[in-house]
């Protein structure tokens, strides 16, 4: 395996759609008299970072220079992600929408399960789109790596034109995609869907060899260094020029998948930017969506879970 040979830190920009998890835990000890529903008696709240803020809590603990590109709400749940960002030392390039609210996404969790997802969302106003795209420009040469993290919330409309000034600075560019179209992706280093996101873009299949000729053909369309297919229970396949790699499943015990796609691109980033061949960059961060999908919620890895 190819060592991480940089001296200094890897440095990782993130921008895309912020959110803030909350979660409400409590004991279940009756069912509702007004609709069948379980009575929840909230004991301990948490809040936790979530979305591409969860990608840069993520690159953080591992270690990585990371800062923050997003949009959130004047409120006090984007009062609360800016703390939680000081924290841990990411460098926030925020901005503040009077206009709408921040990305809420609250879970009501019983007996260790979760009972129900409320979430609260507004998209971002044109304006401060434009000011995000004009910040992105300035913020790009400072970092070695960029990562779009795309919840299809509104963040990234201007994704083509930003992977286009980093591809022209030589920046390495990872995205999480979402949607029906992938080729505002165009030209970025390395796409990380799972499953059901790339059957919506090239159909389903019914072999490997299949899968192979249609994920190359995607490769070879957007221009992209590597397709990285996130496949759950299967592990994971590398599709790069001429060489198809796979990587089967690490996870000793599935609790929680949420967040696992953020753990995993965020590794893969930290890796690559510390000069780790893509093949092995790739190893560590399909180890460490193995141990995260063992945690409750959103959560991360540590360079000592990784044996870094």
């Amino acid at each position: 395996m190819t060592t991480a040979t940089s001296l200094q830190p890897a440095r990782i920009l993130i921008a895309g759609d912020i959110m803030l998890d909350r979660y409400w835990f409590g004991e279940v000890n009756r069912i509702s008299p007004e609709a069948p529903v379980p009575i929840v008696r909230v004991e301990r709240r948490e809040e936790r970072l979530g979305g591409a803020a969860n990608v840069a809590r993520n690159a953080a603990t591992l270690g990585a220079q990371t800062g923050l590109l997003g949009v959130i709400g004047e409120d006090e749940a984007g009062a609360v992600v800016e703390g939680l960002l000081g924290e841990i030392g990411i460098k926030s390039f925020l901005s503040r929408d009077q206009a709408i609210s921040t990305i809420i996404k609250l879970r009501v969790i019983g007996r260790q399960q979760q009972l129900v997802r409320v979430d609260f969302e507004d998209a971002p106003t044109d304006a401060v789109l434009r000011d995000k795209l004009t910040q992105f420009n300035a913020l790009v040469d400072q970092y070695d790596v960029i990562i779009f993290s795309d919840y299809a919330k509104g963040s990234l409309v201007n994704v083509a034109d930003m992977i286009a000034v980093a591809g022209k600075l030589g920046k390495r560019i990872l995205v999480d995609p979402k949607g029906d179209d992938f080729a505002r992706y165009k030209g970025a280093s390395i796409l990380t869907p799972n499953r059901s996101e790339l059957i919506r873009i090239i159909g389903s299949w019914k072999s490997e060899e299949e899968l192979t000729a249609k994920a190359q053909n995607l490769r070879q369309s957007l221009a992209l260094e590597a397709l990285l297919l996130t496949r759950s229970e299967e592990g994971m396949t590398l599709y790069q020029d001429n060489q198809v790699i796979n990587f089967p499943a690490v996870a000793r015990e599935v609790f929680d998948v949420s967040g696992a796609g953020d753990t995993v691109i965020a590794t893969l980033a930290v890796m690559l930017g510390n000069g780790m061949a893509l093949p092995d960059a790739v190893q560590i961060a399909n180890q460490a969506g193995g141990i995260v999908v063992g945690k409750l919620g959103t959560a991360t890895v540590t360079r000592e879970e990784l044996a870094l």
